[in-house]
């Protein structure tokens, strides 16, 4: 509590009252107002003291506020904290079941892997034995290879014979073609040997001609175009004094080897013909 102005002056009249009513000494009365003085400055001092305590208790309590707001957002993410380490928990057990169905997929996955092993063995095993099942009809195959080959050397043979024979009557009944007899020749073109199953010289009303022939089981068209490219055109550029007649004979004539040599100017002759 402070003591006013007017307070003050009513200490003192009231002292001075008393001080005249006792009839006090000059000394303590000038004591008694040193004390009065030492009171009020006393006083002012306890209450500058008051005011810098309220000014403290201003700052402790907006403090105390700080720290409350402080505490406050503590409180929120400590929350938020505790709020995410659920989720993680939540996302921890989910994994942890995911864990368990790979693990289990990847024990699946072994076993299957062991049975395409197992499988792959036998697999294996069967290859093995197939490869030497292989082997042996290779081996087979190239004997038949060779036996057909031979049989076919011997039918070609025999079917040259029959060519031999039937070709020159009939180049003589269709082309007017006299050639005393046919053979097997060796012509070398380019250094290359090329071999004719047919050749012979004749005439044709006065010309000299060259009979160039192949003889073959069936004729087809590609036939009729390798005779022509690989042996009939390359030959006949040796003899240029004479005139080639081109003839390919055989037991068998398809109909496209038909027109083909007609295009290129040779004769197809099938065996039964005459």
């Amino acid at each position: 509590m402070s003591i006013t102005p007017e307070l003050y002056d009513f200490i003192v009249k009231v002292v001075e009252d008393k001080v005249k009513e006792v009839k006090v000494s000059r000394e303590e009365y000038d004591r008694l107002v040193r004390a009065v003085r030492e009171l009020a400055a006393a006083q002012r001092a306890t209450e500058r003291r008051l005011e810098a305590l309220a000014e403290a208790q201003r700052r402790t309590e907006e403090r105390l506020e700080l720290l409350a707001v402080a505490q406050s957002r503590t409180e929120e993410r400590l929350k938020a904290l505790a709020e995410a380490q659920k989720l993680t928990e939540q996302r921890l057990e989910k994994l942890a079941e995911r864990l368990g169905e790979l693990a289990a997929a990847q024990s699946r996955t072994e076993r299957r892997l062991e049975q395409l092993a197992e499988a792959q063995r036998r697999t294996e095993e069967r290859l093995e034995r197939l490869a030497k099942v292989v082997e042996g009809l290779v081996a087979a195959v190239d004997e038949l290879r060779r036996s057909v080959g031979a049989l076919a050397e011997t039918v070609g043979y025999g079917l040259e014979d029959v060519a031999r024979v039937v070709v020159p009557g009939w180049l003589h009944r269709h082309l007017g073609v006299e050639v005393e007899s046919l053979r097997r020749e060796f012509v070398e073109v380019d250094g290359e040997e090329v071999e004719l199953d047919l050749f012979g010289e004749g005439t044709m009303r006065g010309e000299r001609v060259l009979v160039l022939g192949e003889v073959k089981s069936r004729i087809y068209e590609d036939d009729v175009n390798r005779f022509y490219n690989r042996k009939f055109a390359r030959v006949s550029r040796l003899f240029p004094k004479y005139r080639k007649v081109g003839v390919l004979f055989g037991y068998l004539v398809h109909p496209r080897a038909s027109r083909r040599a007609r295009e290129l100017g040779l004769y197809v002759i099938a065996s039964y013909e005459r």
